[in-house]
């Protein structure tokens, strides 16, 4: 019973961490602009350059993901080709870890481990270099935007090929509507959500 009881106030205290910590990065939506029919029609490009651009606002983000992950105990950050390079470098940077780049097929010189997958318009292969992660790295996954989530899905297989272990995936904005966040098989963390029709 106690321990029943311990668990549900967890859950409850967690939960209310988490709704606290979104109204507090309620500020970025500012920051964020809605490009209509980008890259084809019918979809709402979501695009953060005045974000970028603001350095302390871009400080802000980068402090504040670096606050959340001090205590994970992390290896290594893994961004993804291309814009989640703009997020994990920094964070990289900040808490004085190591960076780890995922790309695109053919961009890596040296050995690489490599996979095929959907994206929400056509299919595409990340790769990763086989020396990079090495076996029992924790690691977080960094990109700037969740939509159905096969990227980040994409990117923590060949985390695990290599013997790392993804603790948690960290984006910018979610796109609530897409189901990313359901799609993962890993813990997931947004600054933003944003509501979208599919």
């Amino acid at each position: 019973m106690k321990k029943a009881v311990f668990s549900l106030l967890t859950t409850l205290a967690l939960a209310t961490q988490l709704s606290a910590s979104e109204t507090a990065n309620l500020w970025i939506e500012e920051y964020i602009a809605t490009v209509p029919d980008f890259p084809i029609p019918g979809i709402q490009f979501k695009c953060y350059p005045d974000l970028l651009r603001n350095p302390e606002a871009f400080h802000r983000v980068i402090q504040t993901l670096a606050d959340r992950y001090r205590e994970f105990d992390l290896d290594a950050i893994v961004g993804l080709d291309s814009r989640g390079f703009i997020f994990g470098t920094a964070l990289a940077y900040e808490m004085n870890l190591p960076f780890v780049m995922v790309r695109k097929a053919g961009k890596l010189p040296r050995k690489v481990e490599k996979i095929d997958y959907e994206l929400e318009y056509g299919k595409t292969s990340f790769e990763i270099e086989v020396e990079s992660i090495h076996k029992g790295d924790r690691v977080l996954i960094v990109d700037d935007l969740l939509a159905t989530g096969g990227t980040a899905s994409a990117a923590a297989t060949l985390v695990e090929r290599l013997g790392g272990e993804v603790v948690e995936v960290a984006c910018l904005i979610e796109l609530e509507g897409l189901h990313g966040r359901e799609n993962l098989k890993h813990p997931f963390y947004s600054l933003i959500s944003i509501e979208v029709d599919e």
